[in-house]
């Protein structure tokens, strides 16, 4: 039988402030991308972040952003490759803090917004954190975004990879994403047979009409639309009609 993760990035309220449906989301997903502080979260969040997931028994990790709250980690920064390795380190200390606490394992990485692209255009700042993450904790999981970086990823025998596809925004035929400025309801239905495209026959309809690759084994399913939990819902329902069950990250590799 065929099988794929669903993760959700998780945990990006702080202090009055609510980003996502956390409590809504969490039980329909096999992996969270917890924020750690720099472009979301904050201690009491990543807490009961953490707490949720093991909760519902879904696999942790941290989503490390750029230091920059007030832009949700979405502008770009100049940092050297030694800076962008120390913010990930840190922000991973932090969560696998909490994780220990509440009895359970830090399974991957995987880096948000700014900071991912800088290490899709930038070998040298990719490898500087994939290295520092072997480091930390062979075991861990990357969470690659693009081929940009899985490709960098599947140069070192001892990191495992996992390539990451997306449903609820289009792509281009290069196979780079239509990042929208605001989210907006999506059609669940759609989506769902989105994910069954990808989980079953690893191929996905660009915004052209195209069919292009989208090898992956983990799908990014956003908390945040308006909609999610519906969108959810009706994807595991395709899902379970076509076959596919969920499994965590660290069952893909």
């Amino acid at each position: 039988m065929s099988t794929i993760d669903i993760n959700c990035d998780m945990g990006e309220s702080f202090g009055n402030y609510t980003m996502g449906r956390d409590e809504e989301v969490m039980p329909y997903i096999s992996s969270a991308n917890v924020a750690a502080g720099f472009h979301g979260g904050d201690p009491h969040v990543l807490r009961e972040t953490v707490s949720l997931a093991a909760e519902h028994g879904v696999g942790v990790g941290v989503h490390p952003g750029l230091p920059d709250m007030m832009g949700f980690g979405r502008r770009e920064m100049d940092a050297t490759p030694e800076e962008v390795r120390d913010y990930v380190v840190y922000q991973l200390g932090a969560l696998m803090g909490f994780a220990e606490h509440a009895g359970v394992d830090v399974q991957h990485v995987k880096p948000h917004g700014a900071m991912y692209s800088m290490l899709s255009a930038s070998e040298e700042h990719a490898r500087a954190v994939m290295e520092a993450i072997l480091e930390v904790d062979p075991e861990l999981v990357y969470l690659a975004t693009d081929m940009n970086i899985y490709e960098v990823a599947a140069e070192y025998d001892d990191l495992d990879a996992v390539f990451e596809g997306y449903v609820d925004i289009d792509y281009r035929p290069d196979r780079t994403l239509i990042v929208e400025k605001s989210v907006s309801a999506k059609e669940p239905e759609e989506v769902a047979e989105r994910v069954v495209s990808i989980a079953t026959r690893g191929e996905l309809e660009a915004v052209d009409g195209t069919m292009i690759d989208v090898p992956a084994d983990s799908i990014c399913i956003h908390g945040d639309n308006p909609n999610a939990v519906e969108v959810l819902e009706a994807t595991h329902r395709r899902l379970e009609e076509a076959g596919v069950e969920l499994a965590s990250l660290s069952e893909q590799v």
